[in-house]
């Protein structure tokens, strides 16, 4: 009897149904894929380790550098003066000489002066009075019939209206508005029935030379002690963007202005310049310059190193430095023409990381 015994074991095959037969197959199938990918996966990713991280580069190259301090200005004449009213008048007549040759004393503009030549009648009437009073006095004096006290007092009168009447005399001439010196008039301001106004911006006429021109520059006070006279300047315009335009180092200002903290330099220009009166510049004053140097950009080099790429891997090399720019950098020690380094400087990379250098830019 087979009571309490398992039954044994066949080791005669199943057969399969159609189905369960293609479901086997189509797992193993997905096993060989499944593992093709993996092995693919790991191929790649041994290969991009290999080959490093993408880094943009700069080539070390051969070149000028130059310091500069840098400076804003106005164009002016060298010679020239503002022509303003002494007192708030109403404006009665004015020339139309605007950019017209005016020689010294000529009349620009007359102010209201009825009130003024008022008082002067005024004045040199009562003159007259004591002037004639005074010779009666005189004649009273010669027969004694009068005090030399008298007589003396009333000369006294004479002699104070007479001052009085020159200062009058004077008030009417501040009037008229004349040119302070031989020239061209650059630019006039105000019409007839304006009120002249007397404050520091309320300027009537310019009066100059337009040739020599100079730039009246502002020179911040850290950078002023680097500053000489005849060192070369290179400006800068937007209008006269591309052009050459250069000027040269005149005369500085000795007092700086506490309340800017820059000093005043002036800056001679050629006579073809472009530059025209009034015009705002930029200037950068050289400073130092030196030529057949190596440059790397500035955004290479961070505390004093560089990070080199030699046989593709990177390389912190510490460099010294020479002139600095805004855009390149002078490096006199440390690097040679032709040497390639990651720009901008990346500090995420770590010492002898490989690295594949994108294409190199001077």
């Amino acid at each position: 009897m087979n009571e309490g015994r398992l039954p044994e074991r066949s080791d005669r095959p199943v057969a399969a149904t159609p189905y369960e037969a293609a479901r086997r197959l189509a797992v193993e199938h997905a096993r060989g894929l499944g593992a093709a990918a993996l092995i693919l996966s790991l191929l790649v990713g041994g290969w991009w380790f290999s080959r490093g991280q993408d880094v943009p580069t700069a080539v070390g190259v051969k070149g000028a550098a130059a310091e500069v301090v840098y400076a804003t200005g106005i164009v002016e004449p060298t010679y020239w003066a503002k022509v303003a009213a002494l007192q708030r008048k109403r404006i009665v007549d004015i020339c139309q000489c605007e950019g017209r040759t005016v020689a010294k004393g000529d009349v620009l503009a007359r102010l209201d002066d009825v009130e003024e030549k008022a008082v002067l009648a005024e004045l040199e009437a009562r003159l007259k009075r004591f002037k004639e009073d005074a010779e009666r006095l005189r004649l009273l004096l010669d027969r004694n019939a009068t005090t030399r006290t008298l007589y003396e007092d009333k000369l006294t009168q004479v002699r104070e209206y007479e001052a009085r009447v020159s200062a009058q005399r004077d008030r009417i001439l501040d009037l008229e508005l004349r040119a302070p010196m031989d020239g061209v008039v650059l630019r006039r301001d105000g019409e007839i029935g304006e009120i002249a106004g007397i404050n520091a911006g309320d300027v009537l006429f310019w009066v100059g030379r337009p040739t020599p021109l100079r730039v009246v520059a502002e020179i911040s006070e850290d950078d002023i002690a680097r500053v000489r006279e005849g060192q070369k300047v290179l400006l800068r315009h937007e209008g006269l963007a591309g052009q050459m335009l250069t000027a040269v180092v005149g005369t500085l200002t000795p007092k700086g202005d506490p309340q800017t903290k820059t000093f005043r330099a002036y800056l001679t220009l050629p006579d073809d310049t472009q530059l025209k009166i009034g015009m705002s510049i930029e200037a950068n004053i050289v400073v130092r310059e030196a030529s057949d140097v190596v440059l790397v950009p500035a955004e290479a080099v961070s505390d004093g190193a560089v990070m080199r790429i030699v046989e593709g891997r990177a390389r912190r090399t510490p460099v010294v430095l020479g002139i600095r720019g805004t855009r390149m950098v002078e490096v006199r020690g440390g690097l040679n023409p032709g040497d390639v380094v990651v720009s901008p400087y990346r500090a995420a990379i770590k010492e002898g990381a490989r690295v594949r250098p994108a294409p190199a830019r001077p």
